[in-house]
């Protein structure tokens, strides 16, 4: 073999060597944006996969006035459904039965807001926390049991006056609470609920009063 083909044969090896390593480099190169953009979509998924309320900007979104709203507004909710569940069948009149159907559709819905809220702030709902519901006569507008026991006895004419009147108390008492939550909470969704609770419930109340002025 001559010297020229000697010559001509090593420079295409080495250009075939220098492409070769041009391609490797280039493929480590892809290899680290390709596992740089698996990092960032695992820190993403990892941040959105955080329990709401577990880090410091959720838990800093409500305050114990939310919390007390709340654990308040459920044990509330549950008695007043259980007042207009009592209507459905003892009622005599109509406008009693139609407004005791709107309130236990509004409330039951909301009865399962409060609790989400709860979990999500990691605060119990009240029943978790060993609080007695049982006798709550005088507070918050609640019925004691006795009162409760009353209800149920009463059928016509005579349930319907008692239940306006018990839920005027009742509706009373759930306005209060709501217009502390909207004084003294922090939680956008709880000022919200507790400016619905405010606004429906005082409405009810104007209703039950005529409803007594006829009966």
């Amino acid at each position: 073999m001559s010297s020229v083909n000697r010559t001509v044969r090593r420079r295409i090896a080495l250009a075939g060597v220098v492409a070769a390593g041009s391609l490797l480099l280039a493929a480590c190169g892809n290899g680290d944006d390709a596992m740089g953009g698996m990092d960032h979509g695992s820190d993403s998924t990892a941040a959105a996969s955080k329990e709401p309320g577990k880090d410091a900007d959720t838990s800093a979104d409500f305050n114990d006035a939310d919390v007390t709203f709340a654990q308040g507004m459920i044990p509330h909710h549950q008695q007043a459904i259980e007042m207009s569940e009592l209507a459905e069948t003892r009622a005599s009149d109509a406008e009693i039965k139609k407004l005791a159907g709107q309130i236990k559709k509004a409330q039951g819905p909301e009865i399962k807001t409060l609790q989400g809220w709860l979990k999500s702030w990691d605060k119990p709902t009240g029943m978790e926390s060993g609080m007695d519901h049982s006798e709550h006569g005088g507070m918050g507008g609640m019925m004691s049991e006795q009162d409760m026991k009353d209800l149920e006895a009463a059928k016509g004419a005579k349930f319907d006056r008692a239940f306006a009147e018990m839920m005027i108390e009742h509706h009373n008492g759930a306005i209060e609470m709501a217009e502390d939550e909207k004084k003294n909470g922090k939680s956008a969704d709880a000022k919200k609920m507790a400016e619905a609770i405010i606004k429906g419930q005082s409405t009810e109340v104007a209703r039950f009063e005529k409803i007594l002025d006829r009966i």
